[in-house]
């Protein structure tokens, strides 16, 4: 009986675990948003912030426990005999013959008004307010911090593989029209051999930047929680999209006091302490209440004999050794700490917000830059090249010019990436990561 019981519960216990011990669904093709949305959801933190919350909301139930009614039975067979002259009845001495004594007893309370444990229960409901909050930002954390700034650096390497395939290619046709050229007679073999050891050096950068995207690739899928083997394909590009959110730095400091989850956590800790201090005082208050007690006993459990006790009573605290006014003076030291932390998330808020939009600004112009630099590299090159072939430059000009290409084109790539992450870095200091489009 005991095994046919306890197994099911057993199995009830272990269930939850191995749900969350499943493998994860890999997505076929992966796209920013929903990288951050496997983020906010699988990421460690954000799992380890969600347990905590639920803790938290345990505890409000435990809260809860005081201020309803409390139950309670009890059952009890007492085999015995009794000295009578212990009792001191003079008409009766001696042992008696042993005899069983058959007991039930059902007892119950309930606390009627107890101003104390009503806002110890709100306390408490703010507190896990809190940690449900602490749970979000842990998710936009990981979200934003993690999966997305590891999905764009994955993206910028794989783009940084396309230009050097690219580069590659344009090396190549170098060689080649430097063998032909050498051939005819027009150029000198040294043009030939820089441009050997300049097509290997590319070669070297592509086999370079395939690697960088490899493990960058193994980064996302770390942050994502996926299965290491997962090869799902990026489906966006680095770009320099809008944005809709505001960019006027004091506006944009009054957008994230009032979104992020942070700053809602601190204060819903400020309101559980100021609740605690508060429930602190409603002890010195009276706390109403009643109980009640039914108890049957005797020597045959088919004729007990009963009674009950129904008792209201007023509660009325006088002196505990000033014992309360000393936890009153403590609670009040813990919300003077606590309100210096509000403070100080607050600030870190608006310093987040406004260094975000600073590097808003500075990696929009970087991508700006770098577009045109990438122009300028290209008409170098082209110019360089048809030097080249007219036979009235060597191959030290197309190199060069080639090199910046190459630069250009990696300063364009970072560029974008930048923007990319302050782009990500500004809802997640404003609190609305959810609003990225």
């Amino acid at each position: 009986m005991t095994l046919r019981f306890a197994l099911p519960l057993l199995l009830a216990l272990v269930a939850p675990p191995l749900a969350a011990q499943a493998p994860a669904v890999v997505p076929g093709l992966l796209s920013l948003l929903e990288a951050i949305a496997l983020g906010r959801q699988q990421g460690i933190a954000a799992t380890l912030a969600n347990v905590n919350a639920r803790v938290a909301g345990t505890r409000v139930g435990q809260r809860r426990a005081d201020i309803l009614p409390q139950i309670s039975g009890a059952l009890g067979v007492a085999p015995q005999t009794r000295n009578l002259d212990e009792i001191g009845i003079p008409v009766a001495s001696g042992v008696t013959d042993p005899f069983t004594i058959y007991s039930a007893q059902l007892r119950a309370s309930q606390v009627i008004f107890d101003a104390s444990a009503f806002t110890r229960l709100k306390s408490s409901s703010d507190s896990a307010q809190a940690a449900g909050l602490d749970a979000r930002n842990a998710g936009e954390l990981a979200a934003a911090a993690a999966a997305g700034l590891a999905y764009l650096r994955a993206r910028a390497a794989e783009e940084t593989v396309h230009a050097r395939e690219a580069d590659s290619a344009l090396a190549a046709n170098l060689l080649d029209q430097a063998r032909k050229l050498h051939e005819a007679g027009v150029t000198p073999v040294i043009d030939l051999t820089r441009n050997e050891v300049n097509s290997a050096a590319v070669q070297i950068q592509l086999l370079v930047a395939r690697n960088q995207r490899d493990r960058a690739r193994l980064d996302l899928m770390r942050a994502l929680n996926l299965p290491l083997s997962a090869s799902p394909v990026l489906v966006d590009s680095l770009g320099t999209p809008a944005v809709d959110v505001p960019t006027v730095p004091a506006e944009a400091v009054v957008y994230a006091l009032e979104h992020r989850s942070d700053v809602q956590a601190e204060r819903e800790r400020t309101d559980a302490v100021t609740q605690g201090r508060r429930a602190v005082g409603y002890e010195n208050l009276t706390s109403f209440g009643f109980s009640g007690l039914w108890p049957t006993s005797g020597q045959e459990t088919d004729d007990l004999d009963y009674s009950y006790q129904l008792q209201f009573g007023l509660q009325v605290p006088i002196l505990d050794g000033f014992r309360r006014q000393r936890r009153y003076a403590e609670q009040s030291l813990r919300l003077d700490a606590q309100q210096v932390r509000q403070r100080d998330v607050e600030q870190q808020a608006e310093q987040e917000t406004r260094q975000s939009l600073l590097d808003l600004a500075s990696a929009s112009d970087g991508v700006r830059i770098a577009t045109d630099r990438l122009r300028l590299a290209g008409l170098e090159f082209s110019q360089a090249d048809e030097r080249f072939r007219a036979g009235v430059a060597g191959s030290v000009e197309t190199t060069q010019a080639q090199q910046a290409v190459v630069n250009a084109r990696d300063a364009l790539i970072q560029s974008r990436a930048a923007y990319g992450i302050s782009r990500i870095n500004l809802y997640r200091s404003l609190g609305v990561l959810e609003r990225l489009q």
